[in-house]
């Protein structure tokens, strides 16, 4: 289960294929609220054997939920914000951390099942009351530390109520699985529960590697907006006194967009910035390829993003592609074990990461040792049929399932 959409969620996705490919038989609950991402949802479906139930609350398909679910949703954040994440009855924090928990709970309960497994925010509750009522055990996925999620204004509510939830809910789970060991660690030390790491790996994919002789890079994600570190980027390469290419596969919040032009511009003539289109996630490994690099930036605004480790990485890993990581401490502990694929640098250090690209701009055997040394990654560690990522959810699956029966 997941409370986004299929397409949004290669956990969820990889963990159903894998499921199935094993013998299980599995049914996939996920939400669809927004246009764009409710054709890859259809495309990324086609492709597999396994059951599908979508909880649709677009306002194109589904307005009568919509304004219901939005109506219920906003009335619990109030109460519960009156009332303290701390002290509101946990029926109600529930629905003031998910808007569609109801629906998620109800599509849960709509067959029976022997476990049942799920990620993202809007789903932990759900899943874990709707195991509950099916009496099985139940996994969560954990990919961020939710309670250190949120940033801006309300955040410290919105954190509290995520608090609330985790308290609630990972105590009775029978196993639970994180995107990476610095989040597994967090929770293990706030909550004393066991977490294993199942990093967001991806089946390897190679080419014969880029042509031409201008830095061309890649940055992919579900968003382009604020906060990824495309800036230090633009300003950087606005600095090498050569030609470059950034290309952006994401989709666009248009005020972003024009405020990162307007960037280019100013500090970067020589750089071109190309927008991508958006494509199934299946695609995402093969479309990595062409490129010299792959962008990781991320800004570290929120703990959980200092501790993350992105579907973005593991994508141009498989694909074999070089990775220029800013330096949250989850992505330089990473770029050690990387060795020359990597290139670390500081946030906001527009200098050093500007003397990054230049060394790979400038020299083309630099980038082919890069290139080589992602390929080792991949085949080495960094690949989705690693016994320590494939191997080890098949593993904990099979054990809640064999202590419960």
């Amino acid at each position: 289960m997941t409370a986004g959409h299929l397409s949004t969620c290669p956990r969820m996705l990889k963990a159903a294929d894998a499921l199935h490919a094993a013998g299980w038989r599995v049914r996939v609950v996920s939400a669809s609220h927004s246009g764009w991402a409710a054709a890859a949802d259809v495309s990324v479906r086609r492709t597999r054997g396994w059951e599908w139930t979508a909880v649709d609350y677009a306002r194109e398909t589904a307005p009568g939920r919509r304004i219901v679910s939005g109506a219920r949703f906003r009335a619990a954040r109030s109460l519960v914000s009156a009332a303290g994440a701390s002290r509101a009855p946990i029926a109600l924090a529930r629905r003031a951390f998910s808007r569609i928990h109801d629906e998620l709970l109800a599509a849960i309960l709509a067959e029976p099942a022997d476990l049942v497994y799920g990620g993202t925010t809007g789903a932990l509750a759900a899943v874990a009351e709707g195991a509950h009522r099916l009496g099985v055990p139940y996994g969560l996925d954990l990919e961020d530390l939710h309670s250190g999620e949120t940033v801006g204004a309300d955040s410290a509510h919105v954190n509290a109520l995520a608090g609330r939830i985790e308290r609630d809910v990972l105590p009775g789970a029978s196993f639970l699985t994180a995107g990476s060991a610095m989040i597994a660690d967090a929770y293990a030390a706030t909550f004393g529960v066991r977490v294993q790491p199942i990093h967001n790996t991806f089946s390897r994919e190679f080419d014969p590697g880029p042509g031409g002789r201008g830095l061309r890079m890649y940055w992919m994600s579900q968003t382009l907006g604020p906060g990824r570190g495309l800036e230090d980027i633009v300003r950087a390469a606005g600095r090498l006194g050569r030609p470059a290419q950034l290309h952006l596969r994401a989709r666009v919040m248009p005020m972003y967009a024009n405020e990162l032009h307007q960037l280019q511009r100013a500090s970067a003539p020589d750089l071109e910035l190309v927008h991508e289109p958006l494509a199934s996630p299946d695609e995402m490994v093969r479309l990595s390829h062409g490129y010299d690099l792959g962008l990781a930036c991320e800004a570290p605004e929120s703990l959980s993003r200092k501790l993350c480790l992105s579907n973005k990485i593991f994508t141009y890993l498989a694909a074999g592609l070089p990775i220029v990581l800013s330096a949250t401490p989850a992505q330089a502990c990473l770029s050690a074990d990387l060795g020359p694929a990597a290139m670390l640098y500081e946030p906001g250090d527009v200098d050093g990461l500007a003397e990054h690209l230049r060394r790979w701009a400038g020299n083309p055997a630099a980038r082919r040792t890069a290139r080589d040394a992602a390929r080792d990654a991949a085949d080495r560690r960094w690949h989705w049929e690693h016994p320590d990522d494939h191997g080890k959810l098949l593993e904990v699956i099979d054990a809640s399932v064999a202590v419960a029966s």
